[in-house]
């Protein structure tokens, strides 16, 4: 089973991506919150994809996701009675993750009904079937993100970022240069060797 894809995008719409990874093109379906991710690239810059494989009898379908929270509440929705990959891809274009999550654990039935696509029904079904589920999920994956960095590597993770790099690449480039450097070093050269440490990852 495919679980991850980086290359280059040939072409991008807000539900599908087709993706060339070493020559081969991949076609995967995307929420409207990865496609602005993929937006956001940089013409010629690589792109990378958390992927959920679903096979059926007559087709072999790629789902693609910008972060592996995305992937996971995904793949929790698909497991609801009555709710395929398709739709699935639907309600996370209709509402972030988290956001999702926290309307799941706080059964907010008028809330979940304002996605598009998705009847009262269904967002009961949704809250029956992962009400304690997504409160767990939600509390796991917020402690799972990194703290915010601050002072001097703050300031060079908004640098980097602006630059076009990836969030968690500059965090680490940043992090990485101002313990090497010394808090106390001067700004410009921090930055350049957090530029030398992104050239070599």
């Amino acid at each position: 089973m495919i679980g991850f894809l980086r290359g280059r995008v040939l072409q991008s719409s807000p539900d599908h991506v087709l993706l060339d990874v070493a020559g081969v093109g991949y076609s995967v379906h995307i929420p409207v919150s990865t496609y602005s991710a993929i937006e956001r690239a940089r013409p010629g810059d690589a792109v990378e994809l958390f992927i959920r494989t679903h096979v059926r009898e007559d087709a072999l379908d790629l789902y693609g996701f910008a972060t592996e929270p995305e992937r996971r509440v995904f793949e929790a929705l698909i497991g609801v009675s009555g709710i395929g990959p398709r739709l699935a891809q639907v309600i996370l274009s209709g509402m972030v993750w988290d956001d999702l999550l926290g309307a799941l654990s706080g059964a907010d039935i008028a809330r979940l009904t304002r996605i598009p696509g998705v009847g009262k029904k269904t967002s009961e079904r949704m809250v029956v079937e992962l009400r304690d589920a997504a409160a767990r999920m939600l509390q796991e994956l917020r402690r799972d993100r990194a703290p915010a960095p601050a002072g001097p590597a703050a300031d060079l993770v908004s640098a980097l970022v602006n630059l076009g790099y990836r969030q968690g690449d500059a965090e680490k480039a940043a992090a990485g240069a101002v313990q090497e450097a010394g808090a106390g070093a001067p700004f410009p050269d921090i930055l350049r060797l957090s530029l030398k440490k992104l050239s070599r990852a």
